[in-house]
């Protein structure tokens, strides 16, 4: 299984994901800083990797503090934690990791300051294990939604490499393949940034997943001409609606698998829902780099001084999704009562 993210000597050791697939090179960050710093650079993408990520990250900063009591510790804590919340805002799992290791310090107020960053270590380490059992279950549950023979389109990368192992979306495939069926891959290069093109079509064919590359607007042609049975994605937020934030470029699949009767499947940890928000309209969309639009692996594609808009997220309306996966079972419209079914049985 492709280790994304490991704690390795004191280190959070994580694949560099901007070097896949010409390069394996791994990054060690030793400091909460290193690790916003990747996150923010996406050395490290994917909403469940993000929040282990940042969970490694809190229990390094928790590492360097000096104090001689609880508040005095937790008052660095909380701040060195504002900073790291800040690194990349539309995916929920950062500040879910977050507040679940600050939350995790109240409870543990009793405990020396030496105890306490032992006890943050371990629970970071125990997101780490949890979110691949997550994935698993998760891929268990979505297995059972895909047929011998289907054909499977999917968009950006939901993989192993968006999570701590195995994958959401990348999953549900990986499932259906031990399960034994028969399936093959359509994974959309997912422009600007390619994570179709560089790191699912790179994973699947690590794992010897039968997969094609596709260009994002060739995937109309293949849904019009029956060449795809269903469509699985991820996810960064999903509001208590079921209005899905994920890589730009997803409603324009949603809204070409309603077109062509194929069902479109989200697959997401409980973690990636925020019941708090109403809908999508209130989830923030991040703006990236121009020059992640002008270039392609460095190399200016488009002319000097030209204008660009780069929202790297959009958002999927509730009415366009057939299923939501969780690990805690399948959520169906409507979504508003099923997502709250899901986050209660946590």
């Amino acid at each position: 299984m492709i280790k994304t993210i490991e704690y390795v000597d004191g280190m959070v050791r994580m694949i560099d994901q901007t070097r896949l697939p010409l390069e394996k090179v791994f990054v060690d960050c030793k400091t909460i800083e290193d690790v916003g710093q990747a996150i923010r650079t996406m050395i490290i993408r994917g909403a469940p990797a993000i929040g282990v990520a940042a969970a490694l990250g809190v229990s390094l900063g928790a590492d360097t503090i000096e104090a001689s009591s609880f508040d005095e510790f937790y008052s660095i804590m909380e701040k060195q934690c504002d900073k790291l919340g800040k690194s990349r805002p539309t995916a929920v799992n950062l500040a879910w990791a977050i507040n679940r290791m600050k939350q995790l310090a109240k409870n543990s107020k009793s405990l020396s300051i030496s105890q306490l960053k032992i006890r943050l270590k371990e629970e970071a380490l125990t997101i780490l294990t949890e979110d691949i059992g997550i994935n698993k279950a998760m891929g268990q549950h979505g297995q059972a939604l895909v047929e011998n023979e289907n054909v499977i389109l999917t968009h950006c990368n939901a993989g192993a490499l968006a999570t701590a192992g195995f994958g959401t979306a990348l999953g549900v495939i990986r499932a259906s393949m031990n399960a034994g069926k028969n399936i093959r891959v359509l994974a959309n290069e997912t422009r600007p940034f390619l994570q179709g093109a560089r790191l699912t079509a790179w994973e699947l064919k690590e794992d010897n997943i039968p997969v094609k590359l596709i260009t994002d607007s060739m995937c109309g042609f293949f849904m019009k001409n029956k060449k795809v049975d269903l469509v699985v994605v991820g996810a960064d937020r999903i509001a208590a609606n079921g209005d899905v934030a994920n890589k730009i470029g997803t409603y324009m699949v949603a809204v070409l698998a309603k077109e062509n009767n194929i069902p479109f499947y989200v697959a997401a940890p409980v973690s990636t829902l925020d019941l708090s928000l109403a809908s999508g309209d209130e989830i923030p969309i991040e703006e990236r780099s121009a020059e992640e639009v002008v270039s392609i692996n460095k190399v200016r594609v488009a002319p000097e001084g030209i204008e660009v808009a780069h929202p790297a997220f959009d958002i999927t309306p509730n009415r366009l999704v057939t299923a939501i996966i969780t690990e805690e079972g399948i959520a169906h419209p409507p979504f508003t009562e099923s997502l709250k079914t899901m986050a209660q049985k946590k």
